[in-house]
């Protein structure tokens, strides 16, 4: 099975084409900038030069799995729109899967329980929390990272970079999605072809854009 993975929920835009055998999920083409800003630009070249990597056309595909975050509303908004109009186009399923989830996924966890966490901006960080095997125990939440309450030892992903003179853990591998760390979540899924769930996104919290007030009137009634 030919999967197109794609994030867009951190500042790397992420896309990869990835072989699904059973177990075994291995990458034939992947293209990822770090770049916050670049998201709308980037993703949909990166799609078309990952299947170029891997020697496939688009029309090869038999699925999409779309990371929906948690992450910021215009980066997110970015890759689950390309994913939704792609799976549209091509008329195969698009999957949604927790972006942390996606990154605990390739955790080598060494038989201990770990976090995952990644930059939500306003001194905050996207994070969760998961057991040696790798499933989510608590999460997502968006907190600042001195409110981050937890007697785990290790946390991969880019936010406890940021936060590392803040958070009392130890920074471990990887620190962005994968695209095979998308697919293995959805792994279970897409071998049974099972109807994808809606493809919502995970905000945590309300955009910065809001709805203007009624105008303020200017003429006594």
């Amino acid at each position: 099975m030919l999967v197109l993975a794609i994030d867009t929920s951190t500042p790397a835009v992420t896309a990869g084409v990835v072989a699904l055998d059973g177990d075994a999920a291995g990458t034939l083409g992947e293209r990822v900038t770090v770049d916050p800003r670049a998201h709308g630009e980037l993703i949909m070249p990166h799609a078309l030069a990952a299947a170029e990597a891997a020697g496939v056309t688009l029309k090869d595909l038999d699925a999409i799995v779309a990371g929906v975050g948690p992450g910021p509303f215009t980066g997110l908004r970015a890759g689950m729109a390309t994913a939704a109009a792609l799976g549209h186009a091509l008329g195969i399923p698009v999957y949604p899967v927790c972006s942390l989830d996606a990154l605990a996924a390739d955790v080598v966890s060494g038989g201990h329980p770990f976090l995952v966490m990644t930059d939500a901006r306003r001194r905050e960080v996207y994070w969760a929390a998961y057991d040696a095997d790798g499933r989510r125990t608590g999460g997502p939440h968006v907190q600042r990272p001195a409110d981050v309450e937890t007697d785990v030892e290790a946390a991969a992903g880019d936010g406890v970079l940021l936060y590392a003179d803040v958070l009392d853990v130890q920074p471990v591998e990887p620190r962005f999605p994968s695209p095979a760390g998308l697919v293995k979540v959805a792994r279970t899924a897409l071998l049974a072809s099972e109807p994808p769930a809606p493809l919502t996104p995970l905000y945590l919290r309300r955009p910065d854009a809001a709805e203007p007030a009624a105008p303020k009137r200017v003429t006594v009634p």
